[in-house]
């Protein structure tokens, strides 16, 4: 079970996610990989981050948060194409653990998605595994990327493009909205 959704579900909705068409992986952050002593082949690993498969059968779940937006106080926002996936606990220097929320950006809508797709392009979801890896070698804590695949699915934006996802890795996904 998630640690997040020991808060109660004021804080979130389980939701489905949606697979990507002919997925295939791109990129894997073998270093953070390793360092979460992860033990998943890369086709288990495809299957994980592209929404095939569930990791260690844990439902996703989309949290639900409060914020300003567009100069307003909006009292229910959320995870509009993000989705907490799975947990994992790596023992310390001290014998003490730490764990690690995964989620996944662009595996299909949640009911915060405000009609939209809930879909990640290509060109993006580059964009922030890579901003993710340099930001991690200039030492600036944030999410860090696991994985990248992309796919065949189309998606539209100003121009038709193809989905991807990011599986995304931190210690927790709680936002300042959540206490807002």
């Amino acid at each position: 079970m998630l640690d997040f959704a020991k808060l109660g579900s004021d804080f979130f909705t389980q939701i489905q996610t949606q697979p990507l068409e002919h997925a295939f992986l791109i990129h894997k952050n073998v270093q953070l990989y390793q360092d979460l002593n992860l033990e998943l082949s890369d086709e288990a690993l495809l299957k994980i981050t592209s929404a095939e498969s569930l990791f260690e059968q844990t439902p996703p779940i989309a949290s639900i948060y409060a914020g300003h937006q567009f100069g307003q106080f909006n009292p229910q926002l959320g995870d509009g194409r993000s989705c907490l996936i799975g947990q994992v606990s790596v023992e310390g220097a001290d014998n003490d653990h730490q764990h690690y929320e995964l989620s996944l950006k662009g595996a299909g809508p949640t009911p915060y998605s405000r009609q939209a797709d809930g879909r990640a392009v290509l060109r993006s979801s580059i964009r922030e595994y890579l901003c993710s890896i340099a930001m991690q070698g200039l030492n600036i804590a944030t999410t860090q990327a696991l994985s990248l695949v992309g796919s065949i699915t189309p998606v539209y934006r100003e121009q038709l493009e193809t989905a991807a996802i990011v599986m995304r890795v931190a210690p927790t996904h709680i936002r300042f909205g959540h206490f807002e």
